[in-house]
């Protein structure tokens, strides 16, 4: 059915990205449309930890998140084998921590995870460590912490790594990307385009078509240190800042922490980068003599409820609309699900998919839109 459909997909962030990939694999006849260049300089998906944790977010979002993401973990293995470049990707779950003074924040976090894995039977339940076994588990920490939090099965990628692999991928599929081109996806609706489907894939791009759109600020720093050796995503446990450690290949770590209510897309400020390091360095000393990379900022595209969507609109003698958007601080540990919740859509109009896992479909997805596809 898609070898006789024609899209156009704008944006080529993550999701823009990785559906393109699926469909021309399918045999549609796809374009890609990018205001940026190749790169992905300015997306969100380039300033990102690529944790696949549904688990360790399950205590500050919503089930529908948490099943999407349980969803998208083998998802995630399935695509990458599916490319010709490799991508890292490992699947050695999460560490928590914390320090002595913030035990009674830990006892809370851990209840909180407990009751989500008695709700959530796909959740695997997290493993608390004494001093031998968190030794065991992650050697790195054991001087400064005596107990912790394991949480099995989770993992994550490198998301700089997946934008280049699926861009190399559609270069081998001959897919035409048009760069450094800012689209109107309502103007590729016309019918002299001959499009079937335009799916708008801007992220906060498209604030011009969505007025419950708003932009999450978030800071990552990225460092080189090779003193560290941590094995696995490790998260701190902190009432002011709870940060994340990313260990990537090649010694560098993505940390990261702020979430601020604003679009603002300045760089990052003094406060936040002295947190940030100074409590990276409380988890692991080596990181005293660790070198800067990158201090980064973006925003990340939400919606009102924090909550993804794919929202349609199918009008006569134009090609039928597609809008994700709204995947919050969730990008990489939810865009499978999204993806084959899409896929499903493009195929029949419908996707059981999504109702299994509560994420949001709107527009015109019934009598017409399943006649026209």
């Amino acid at each position: 059915m898609f070898s006789n459909g024609k899209y156009a997909i704008v944006g080529a962030g993550l999701m823009g990205r990785l559906l393109a990939v699926a469909l021309a694999k399918r045999g549609a006849r796809v374009e890609l449309f990018e205001k940026g260049g190749s790169d992905a300089a300015n997306s969100a998906a380039r300033i990102a930890a690529a944790m696949l944790a549904p688990l360790a977010e399950s205590a500050i979002t919503e089930d529908e998140v948490v099943r999407m993401g349980i969803h998208s973990l083998p998802r995630w293995k399935q695509l990458i084998d599916e490319l010709a470049k490799p991508v890292f990707f490992q699947q050695d779950g999460t560490l928590i921590l914390w320090h002595r003074q913030d035990a009674s924040d830990a006892e809370r976090f851990t209840s909180h995870l407990q009751r989500n894995c008695a709700q959530n039977q796909a959740l695997a339940k997290p493993i608390q460590l004494d001093s031998q076994s968190l030794a065991e588990i992650e050697p790195g920490v054991a001087e400064r912490f005596t107990q912790g939090l394991y949480l099995p099965n989770e993992g994550q990628l490198d998301n700089r790594q997946l934008l280049e692999a699926l861009l190399v991928e559609l270069t081998l599929m001959k897919v035409p990307c048009h760069w450094n081109q800012s689209t109107d996806p309502e103007q590729l609706r016309k019918p002299e385009n001959g499009f079937d489907w335009v799916i708008d894939c801007r992220g906060l791009g498209a604030k011009d078509a969505s007025k419950n759109l708003r932009g999450v600020r978030g800071e990552v720093i990225r460092l080189y240190a090779p003193e560290v050796k941590l094995r696995r995503p490790t998260r701190l446990i902190h009432p002011r800042y709870p940060i994340y450690i990313a260990p990537k290949e090649d010694d560098v770590y993505v940390v990261g922490a702020t979430e601020i209510e604003s679009e603002d897309l300045s760089p990052m400020s003094v406060r936040s980068a002295m947190e940030l390091l100074s409590a990276v360095y409380t988890v692991h000393s080596g990181f005293a003599e660790a070198r800067i990379l990158e201090m980064s900022t973006q925003c990340r595209p939400t919606l009102k409820d924090n909550l993804p969507e794919i929202s349609l609109d199918h009008k006569p003698d134009q090609a039928n609309l597609m809008m994700i958007n709204g995947l919050y601080r969730h990008g990489f540990m939810i865009s499978p699900a999204i993806l084959d919740c899409a896929l499903e859509v493009l195929g029949s109009g419908s996707s059981p998919t999504a109702m299994k896992l509560g994420l949001g479909l709107t527009g015109s997805i019934h009598q017409e839109l399943s006649a026209c596809t």
